[in-house]
C-alpha cells in the first residue's frame, strides 16, 4: 500500500520542522541547519507568542561531536527575528 507523504512546511524555501518547543530550520542534506528553541512565551490577542528564542547554527556532519557542531549562537525576542537571522546565517 502506498504511503501518503506530506512535504515539510517551508519558510523562504527552506524546511521548517517543529517538535515541542524546538524548531529545526534548513535542509539536513546541507552543511548547516539552525536549531531554534522557544524559551519563553506570552499571550497576545488570545494567542501564545514566543518572546524569548535561542538560535544555534549547527553542522549536520554526524562525525562531529555535538559540542563542536555549534558554530554560532544568538538570542532574540521573537520567532520572526529568529527566523530572519537563521535565513541570513544559512545563506552566507
Amino acid at each position: 500500500m502506498a504511503e501518503n507523504k506530506t512535504p515539510f512546511f517551508t519558510y523562504k524555501g527552506m524546511p521548517l520542522v517543529r517538535k515541542g518547543n524546538t524548531i529545526y530550520f534548513g535542509n539536513m542534506y546541507e552543511e548547516y541547519v539552525v536549531m531554534i528553541e522557544i524559551l519563553g512565551t506570552e499571550q497576545k490577542g488570545g494567542i501564545e507568542v514566543a518572546n524569548k528564542v535561542r538560535l544555534r547554527k549547527m553542522a549536520t556532519d554526524v562525525t562531529i561531536p555535538p559540542t563542536e557542531a555549534i558554530v554560532k549562537k544568538a538570542e532574540k525576542s521573537s520567532l520572526y527575528e529568529a527566523l530572519d537571522m537563521a535565513c541570513a546565517w544559512l545563506k552566507v
